[in-house]
């Protein structure tokens, strides 16, 4: 007897805040992911046993909450590549891949003020106009506060409901009976689950919420748009699960001290990963920018050194961006290396092959790279951008301001071949570049292009003659 009483009583376990282990006992240090102090005690009450019916989920809306899921024929099932819809915003429907999709779950994410809840009120008015009935659900302000926001942004919105609530099974109860075209909550840490024992945004709750919000989507085709804290590294908090249970992953990049955001899709299962979207943080809220290679070279110097535009391409869009350089002698024993918008590994590899193969002595100097516009570079594209930055500094002798570059350099200083060279070609193009320097493998087809000299280099020693 009382074995039974202590079986009904729910057990103590610990679950990590990082990776969601979950141990018997307090540690200081999680044995799986090894951050510290990231235990918490949380009631654990094990899965109630089924009588052998199939049960899709207990939070499913409607009569038909318990079904059994039968396969079907691949050839049967009705393609849904056109069944998409636009959220109204161009740049947002880029990064998504085309279009809203029916039932997707898609998880965005940001530093706080950087405009998440902007952008998603502004997605709404949008959908709100186009007929589109959409709920805001917000744990975090009142109908009041976004009412107020709404003002601001000249948002007029008659088929926008707002809901402050945080307790799960009361949003879904509201779903049910609203019946809404779109759902946003705001955010996935707020919003609890009566069946967990645990505070709003643990590891158990924010599983339970997200998984919830992914079944209704999944089974009513109802788009969902989920908005989440990041930490202090800049990764959304909460268990790494919550992005692998999400469909599309979208990142705001950018200082909230600055005009410009990125959006940017690290995750996407109906698109391109990695695509972007630039927007301008303006007092009317965010607007698209249609341009961002113009945008991003809009205020080059002129006749300064150190400066080399290259073409970089972010999902399937090609852009111009600049890179900067400054090569000045060290007032310590060695030179130091530092790299704003570039992987610091990547240039102190650079600047190792520049020493090495062409025969520059940088060691007594500091070396520093910067990527204008607060973009991040992160392919080997823009290896020959860099180096060319690098040795206009160091020459002290100014590149052409018509002359755009891009390539991959290797070890041995040999310049490599990239993808997508057309697209990058004619991107610089159309900006009026009148000289492209690019690897000489991908220079056929290129020599066609109107009012451009294209030049293949084999290795640094031709790049730097054609530049300088």
């Amino acid at each position: 007897m009382l074995n039974e009483i202590v079986a009904k009583q729910p057990a103590t376990i610990f679950v990590c805040q990082n990776c969601g282990g979950q141990q018997r006992k307090w540690l200081g240090r999680c044995p799986d992911c090894g951050e510290f102090n990231t235990l918490v005690e949380e009631k654990f009450r094990p899965t109630p046993q089924t009588t052998g019916k199939a049960v899709t989920s207990n939070t499913r809306l409607g009569a038909d909450a318990f079904r059994v899921v039968k396969p079907i024929s691949y050839s049967e099932i009705e393609s849904q590549y056109d069944a998409r819809s636009s959220s109204g915003i161009a740049e947002f429907d880029r990064v998504l891949g085309g279009g809203i999709v029916a039932g997707s779950l898609v998880l965005i994410g940001g530093s706080p003020g950087i405009g998440k809840s902007t952008i998603v009120i502004q997605m709404a008015d949008k959908l709100s106009e186009s007929g589109g009935k959409v709920l805001y659900v917000s744990g975090e302000e009142s109908e009041r506060q976004i009412k107020m926001r709404g003002e601001r942004l000249g948002i007029n919105a008659e088929n926008l409901f707002l809901l402050p609530e945080t307790n799960l099974e009361n949003i879904l109860a509201e779903i049910d009976r609203l019946k809404p075209d779109y759902v946003i909550v705001d955010s996935i840490q707020t919003i609890f689950s009566e069946k967990i024992e645990s505070a709003p945004g643990s590891v158990s709750q924010v599983r339970e919420v997200a998984g919830a919000f992914m079944i209704f989507a999944k089974q009513t085709s109802t788009p969902v748009f989920l908005i989440g804290h990041v930490t202090k590294e800049g990764s959304i908090a909460g268990p790494k699960a919550l992005e692998h249970i999400v469909d599309t992953v979208l990142y705001f990049e950018g200082d909230r001290h600055h005009n410009h955001r990125i959006i940017r899709a690290t995750k996407n299962r109906f698109g391109a990963a990695n695509e972007i979207g630039i927007f301008e943080m303006t007092g009317e809220g965010l607007k698209a920018v249609g341009n961002p290679s113009e945008v991003f070279l809009q205020e080059r110097p002129e006749g300064a050194s150190g400066s080399v535009v290259t073409v970089c391409m972010e999902g399937t869009r090609p852009m111009l961006v600049e890179v900067q350089a400054l090569v000045t002698g060290t007032k310590f024993g060695t030179g130091r290396r530092m790299a704003q918008g570039f992987d610091y590994n990547r240039t102190s590899l650079l600047i190792a092959v520049l020493e090495k193969r062409v025969g520059f002595q940088l060691a007594n100097d500091d070396v520093f790279i910067n990527v204008a516009g607060g973009l991040e570079i992160d392919e080997p594209a823009a290896d020959l951008g860099v180096i060319a930055a690098i040795s206009s500094s160091f020459r002290n002798l100014q590149i052409p301001p018509e002359t755009a570059v891009f390539g991959e350099v290797g070890l041995t200083g040999e310049v490599r071949g990239v993808l997508q060279a057309e697209a990058r070609a004619r991107e610089a193009q159309t900006l009026g570049f009148k000289k492209l320097i690019l690897p000489a493998s991908n220079k056929k087809g290129l020599e066609k292009l109107l009012g451009m000299r294209v030049v293949g280099v084999r290795n640094l020693e031709e790049a730097l003659d054609e530049l300088f």
